[in-house]
């Protein structure tokens, strides 16, 4: 073997138990009693407080290389391993050029090439004159495919109108991929009031519940006639749950995310000209926000991933929520944020790794990592569940430091990070 690392508390099997996994050649060859005769060139004892998980994996994020200096593989990549993610599925929009081909995604990968510091995927995007190459983009890789159903923020990557959106549900299905969709009403949107000002009450106005609620039951609603695949990304409305939980009842293949600002923040504590809060679709109140965390409960949501979707400071438009970019900067305390709130409300070590790890896994087809087990792929996170820390968005590695978390404290800390058995990140002062 080439690494042992004896752990007094680990998730393993859907349960914290002591364990010994033994690891060669970046995959976990066995998972055995703390005390079981593994011999190997690393032997690694965790500290008792800390527990050992299986890497997270976080599917949607805005990396935004090549073309914009918003962020970058080898910063964004930084700040996973910082966070415990041990991979990335890049989302196909805000890089010029945008993902809806075979040689943008080429030149993602070179962009990428050697300024990686963790696993990086990609989706692909579906735009209405690019439905012909989604084929070559499945044989290329990607890992399912992203569109949007209003106004993406990017001229470059426009929306499905409704019939565009069907057709495309139905080249998806023939295909048997996986079609993520941003479900957001650009009818309802178009038909709502603009945002202005500096107050949050007019951004959140903009974009109501009932335009996550129109976008939502046209997903279910072409699902249900073509069998596709579809996940529902970054749902920040309650209002869609039953809809969800419905259509999961009668069988329609449909899975849904949300996000850690959705866990955390409410829309009564954003102050006025605090545009670092803003995004699409917005944060809404606070009896939202604990129907939200009842959907993770009962399965109707299936998984936490972060939509860090970051942009260059200036984009914040100096508190003008009129002008503001939407997107949250994230990516690094993402995990501690959700277990910060998910402990206050009774979950578990388990279930963070069900939502952050295991699930986001088997979404983008990645069956070899996202729990501890013979087999897997040796990505791992020492993992301290107890200690406390402020946020200094300063000290983050995203490339930019605008975040809503700025100055949080958050419970939980990442001690180490595994990637294919190889230790990417240790916290400065951690026990060897």
């Amino acid at each position: 073997m080439d690494l042992v690392i004896r752990a007094k508390k680990a998730v393993v099997d859907g349960e914290i138990r002591p364990v010994a996994v033994a690891v060669a050649d970046g995959v976990i060859h066995a998972v055995g009693p703390i005390d079981a005769e593994y011999p190997a060139a690393e032997q690694i004892l965790l500290p008792e407080a800390t527990v050992l998980l299986p890497g997270f994996v976080d599917t949607h994020v805005h990396i935004n290389e090549p073309g914009t200096d918003w962020e970058g593989f080898a910063t964004a990549t930084a700040a996973a391993a910082a966070g415990g993610i041990t991979t990335l599925v890049d989302m196909p929009l805000d890089s010029a050029p945008v993902t809806t081909s075979v040689d943008a995604l080429r030149e993602k990968r070179q962009s990428a090439q050697g300024n990686c510091e963790v696993d990086v995927a990609f989706w692909g995007g579906v735009v209405p004159d690019n439905l012909g190459e989604l084929a070559d983009l499945a044989a290329a890789g990607v890992r399912g495919f992203k569109c949007f159903l209003t106004d993406s923020g990017n001229p470059d990557f426009p929306r499905l109108n409704d019939d565009e959106f069907r057709s495309a549900v139905a080249v998806v299905a023939a295909m048997d991929a996986v079609l993520l969709v941003h479900a957001e009403s650009h009818h309802v949107i178009e038909g709502s009031p603009r945002p202005c000002g500096r107050g949050y009450a007019s951004f959140l106005s903009s974009r109501p519940d009932a335009s996550e609620e129109d976008a939502v039951a046209l997903v279910i609603d072409a699902a249900t006639e073509t069998g596709a695949r579809v996940h529902v990304v970054h749902v920040s409305s309650a209002r869609v749950l039953p809809m969800l939980a419905k259509a999961k009842r009668e069988g329609v293949r449909i899975s849904a995310e949300t996000c850690p600002h959705y866990l955390t923040f409410t829309a009564e504590d954003i102050p006025d000209g605090a545009t670092q809060f803003a995004a699409c679709p917005p944060i809404r109140d606070r009896d939202n926000l604990g129907l939200l965390w009842q959907g993770l409960a009962d399965g109707t949501l299936d998984m936490i991933v972060s939509d860090h979707s970051p942009c260059a400071p200036s984009m914040k438009a100096d508190g003008d929520f009129g002008n503001v970019f939407g997107g949250i900067s994230s990516l690094e305390v993402g995990p501690r944020a959700v277990w910060t709130h998910a402990a206050k409300r009774g979950f578990g070590l388990v279930e963070l790794c069900q939502w952050m790890s295991e699930r986001p896994a088997a979404l983008a087809g990645l069956g070899d990592r996202g729990l501890i087990a013979v087999g897997q792929r040796a990505d791992l996170c020492a993992f301290d569940p107890e200690g406390e820390y402020t946020v200094h968005a300063g000290a983050l590695r995203h490339r930019h430091a605008v975040t809503p978390y700025d100055g949080v404290v958050l419970r939980g800390s990442v001690v180490q990070t595994w990637l294919a058995g190889r230790r990417i990140y240790e916290r400065m002062g951690a026990p060897a």
